[in-house]
């Protein structure tokens, strides 16, 4: 399966997340999500008062200078991860 591909599925997969997801994970995602699809963070950072979109302009801010490769091979990693992490115990 091609890259982009892999991490289209994976991409899908996360939205499967339980809801017990931590934000700090959902914000490192979100971070990976943009780098690969956007590139480098192209807007001005939210004010004070937005702390939502503050928090996730600081996460995508994170992961500043990544590859599209880079941030896809990470986002399908971390979403592995925390799939797993949530998977019942046999």
């Amino acid at each position: 399966m091609a890259l982009k591909e892999e991490f289209e599925a994976h991409a899908e997969k996360a939205k499967t997340l339980p809801e017990s997801t931590t934000n700090e994970n959902k914000l490192i995602l979100y971070g990976l999500f943009k780098q690969a699809t956007v590139g480098n963070v192209n807007t001005s950072r939210p004010g004070i008062f937005n702390m939502r979109d503050r928090a996730k302009w600081d996460a995508w801010k994170a992961v500043e200078g990544k590859s599209t490769d880079e941030a896809m091979n990470d986002y399908i990693t971390k979403v592995k991860q925390l799939l797993e992490e949530c998977a019942p115990s046999a």
